[in-house]
């Protein structure tokens, strides 16, 4: 394990939710926070959904959703299935028998949205095809698609209505006997769907998947998706969470575990400690942080890095964290292997030599079974 310690102020008190399973995922109950995210092909391409879905897995993700929206996405859903190394959720719209579709395909879980599926009784057809082939099933709440009938009695998309609402799919699914279920109330307003989710939160015991819904692009979307998702997670709130944003789908499953990991709720890969830099900078902080990231990438390893410019935080910091590097005078800094003060070396050789360190502790960590994500 990484030599930072987990201290007993900087721990979450998880809410306590129902243990379901997506695919060979579990969900709630003290499980892992599950990263997911989403494919942005054209779904009957399976080649080139397969290819994303590999690359977002290899980023990390625990679960991919892929669209469904029509039959020709379904017929190949059962290839995307077999090719997946994680577990797939059919995301429904309008259609439920895509639904039915999906789950005969392999489709690990259901995603549908009570504003568009249909009466009750699609809704029970979804549910046996759902018993019938092992699936579980995300109720979908959008602000943005409110059933008619909540809008009107409420006037416009509020918490209340979106809570409403999935409760009262919760009840469908319930009164057919199935509790494999979990449940999202997104809104792209981060204070309309946290006051949702808390809400939620307090009126069932079922798995919750967090997300901030239409979020935004790179920037804007994962500064409302930490700030969202962040609050509520610090709350003890969600088991899954999908970071949406206008970017590539890796990009959305490398800020959700930054997310995760900023509060200390999931462990994985190089946490790079770095100061923003200024004039006392022993080096070009900046670009050496960027180069060790995409060089860094590979490692899945939990473990910490400290790249800091000037002696004023350097070595503090680096007392904290596996590896790191403080910048000094005259072309040099200095390395720190576990919090101790190890060897000069000259900033040229600097990229280079931490990667080379970083992997070396990345194989002693993995090598005493100590490693945790």
């Amino acid at each position: 394990m990484s030599i930072n310690p987990i201290r007993p102020w900087r721990n979450i008190e998880r809410r306590r939710s129902r243990r379901i399973y997506v695919g060979n995922v579990p969900v709630g109950d003290g499980a892992p926070i599950a990263v997911q995210t989403m494919t942005n092909t054209d779904s009957s391409d399976v080649a080139a959904t397969v290819a994303q879905v590999q690359a977002v897995a290899e980023a990390g993700a625990d679960i991919v959703r892929v669209s469904t929206p029509d039959a020709a996405s379904t017929r190949v859903l059962r290839e995307v299935v077999r090719e997946s190394p994680v577990p797939i959720v059919a995301d429904i719209h309008f259609h439920y028998k895509r639904a039915i579709e999906a789950a005969e395909a392999g489709a690990a879980c259901l995603r549908i949205n009570p504003g568009n599926i249909g009466d009750e009784r699609r809704v029970k057809e979804v549910i046996r095809a759902a018993k019938d082939h092992g699936c579980s099933i995300r109720i979908g709440v959008n602000a943005g698609s409110l059933e008619r009938h909540l809008l009107e009695k409420y006037g416009e998309p509020c918490p209340d209505a979106m809570v409403e609402s999935g409760l009262e799919h919760i009840r469908i699914l319930e009164d057919n006997d199935f509790h494999e279920y979990k449940i999202s109330v997104k809104a792209s307003d981060v204070f309309m769907a946290a006051a949702a989710y808390q809400q939620l939160a307090e009126a069932t015991d079922a798995p919750i998947h967090l997300g901030i819904t239409e979020a935004g692009g790179f920037v804007s979307g994962t500064i409302k998706s930490a700030i969202g998702l962040g609050q509520l997670l610090w709350m003890g709130i969600g088991d899954t969470l999908r970071v949406s944003l206008s970017a590539d789908p890796v990009e959305e499953v490398k800020v959700g575990f930054e997310i995760l990991k900023s509060l200390g709720l999931r462990h994985r890969g190089v946490n790079i400690i770095s100061c923003p830099s200024c004039a006392r900078q022993g080096f070009d902080v900046i670009k050496t942080v960027e180069a060790l990231e995409r060089r860094l990438e590979h490692i899945k390893t939990p473990m910490s890095l400290s790249i800091i410019g000037c002696v004023v935080n350097g070595p503090g910091e680096a007392l904290m964290t596996d590896v790191g590097f403080t910048g000094g005078g005259a072309g040099s800094g200095m390395v720190y292997l576990a919090g101790k003060q190890s060897h000069k070396l000259s900033n040229d050789q600097m990229i280079d030599h931490i990667v080379e360190q970083v992997e070396k502790r990345a194989q002693e960590i993995e090598a005493t079974g100590d490693s945790e994500s």
